[in-house]
């Protein structure tokens, strides 16, 4: 009931900002710097804006047929979860021991912004489950309205702050790139290890 009175601005509001923390566009911009160092100024802006677009297709999808797509194939939050931790793993191990280097072709590189940017590290569980809850508590075609605006300007300002975290490479240089990247992964590491944390929570809690 306290939801059918909150405005359709105030509920998009808070779905902007809840969406726009859990996502976190200024913690992934360190990530995506090491992953397109070696990458020019323009395919590094492509980049930016395809993880951008990944990560609004895997939300709008999530929004619209989640609760069906996970139904259907019998798998849980926490399973998702688990397994985007694992995958995240992974990549922070890549970054961290130097293998994101010249081994990368321009097919891997051109994923780079479909896995692990756009998802699941902006369009994450956290993110996917975030998103369905709205999607039920829009009760109104006003809050719909906001929701699906929520959702775009998120997106709007991952792809800014993606695109502008480029103009760094000019300043840091190589040696920079190299400890952004060891950094990088040792977040990325961080987070995964919390995400499959929070999965082994909700299994034994269940």
């Amino acid at each position: 009931m306290k939801v059918a009175q909150i405005s359709a601005l105030t509920f998009a509001i808070q779905s902007f900002v809840t969406l726009f923390v859990i996502m976190d566009p200024p913690g992934a911009t360190p990530i995506f710097l090491a992953l397109v160092a070696h990458k020019p100024a323009q395919e590094r802006r492509k980049l930016a804006l395809k993880a951008a677009s990944v990560s609004f297709f895997v939300i709008t999808l999530f929004a619209l047929f989640g609760r069906f797509i996970l139904s259907y194939l019998n798998v849980s939050m926490a399973a998702l979860q688990a397994a985007g931790a694992l995958l995240l793993l992974l990549i922070s191990l890549d970054l961290l021991t130097g293998g994101k280097g010249g081994g990368r072709n321009s097919s891997s590189d051109s994923n780079i912004a479909l896995v692990p940017l756009g998802t699941p590290l902006l369009a994450g569980p956290g993110a996917i489950v975030a998103t369905m809850i709205f999607v039920q508590q829009a009760d109104s075609a006003a809050m719909i309205a906001g929701l699906v605006g929520a959702i775009v300007a998120v997106h709007i300002a991952i792809a800014g702050a993606l695109m502008a975290s480029t103009a760094i490479l000019k300043v840091i240089k190589e040696s920079g790139v190299t400890l952004v990247a060891r950094i990088a992964g040792l977040l990325l590491a961080a987070i995964a290890v919390q995400m499959l944390v929070d999965a082994i929570r909700i299994f034994v809690a269940a």
